[in-house]
C-alpha cells in the first residue's frame, strides 16, 4: 500500500503531535503561560490525580530523581508546584499543583476540545471521529501492554 515516495506513518504521527503541541503552547503563551517547560504537562497530569513525592514523579517520568528535581524546582520557581510536608514525616515532601497550574490545565483542556472541533470543521466529523477511535485503540493497546502512559496536556 505504501511507496518509497510516501512519508513514513511514524513521521506523520510525530509531526502531527509536534504541530499540535506547538499550537497549544502558542495559545497558552497568549493566555499568560509562556514559561512552560517540555515536561510540565506530564507532571501536571500526574499531580492532578494526587500529590506525589519527588521519587514518585521521577519514577513516573522514567528519569532520575536529580532530573525530576530540576523539573520540579523550575515548576516551583514559576509558580506551578508547591511542596507540602508529609504529616508525620517532616523529611518527606509531597508535590502539589498550585492554582496557576490548574488554570493552565483548564486552558489546555479548552484548547484540546477546540482543536478537535477545528479538525472536524476542516475534515468532517466522521473523519475525525474515525481518527479518534483509531488513536483510542492504540492508546488502549499500549495501556494493556503495561506501558507507562502519562498523558501530556
Amino acid at each position: 500500500m505504501s511507496t518509497q515516495a510516501e512519508i513514513n506513518f511514524g513521521i506523520l504521527l510525530n509531526v502531527g503531535f509536534g504541530v499540535f503541541k506547538t499550537e497549544l503552547h502558542k495559545v497558552l503563551a497568549k493566555k499568560g503561560y509562556d514559561d512552560l517547560g517540555s515536561s510540565f504537562g506530564y507532571v501536571f497530569r500526574m499531580l492532578k490525580e494526587k500529590p506525589l513525592s519527588l521519587k514518585q514523579v521521577a519514577s513516573n517520568l522514567g528519569i532520575t530523581a536529580q532530573g525530576a528535581l530540576k523539573v520540579i524546582n523550575d515548576m516551583e520557581a514559576k509558580g506551578y508546584v508547591e511542596r507540602h510536608e508529609e504529616p508525620g514525616d517532616g523529611r518527606m515532601k509531597r508535590l502539589a499543583l498550585t492554582a496557576r497550574a490548574l488554570a493552565a490545565m483548564a486552558e489546555a483542556q479548552r484548547f484540546h476540545i477546540q482543536y478537535e472541533r477545528d479538525l472536524a470543521e476542516r475534515f468532517g466529523d466522521k473523519q475525525v471521529a474515525s481518527m479518534r477511535r483509531i488513536l483510542e485503540a492504540i492508546y488502549a493497546g499500549a495501556s494493556a501492554d503495561g506501558m507507562a502512559l502519562v498523558r501530556p496536556f
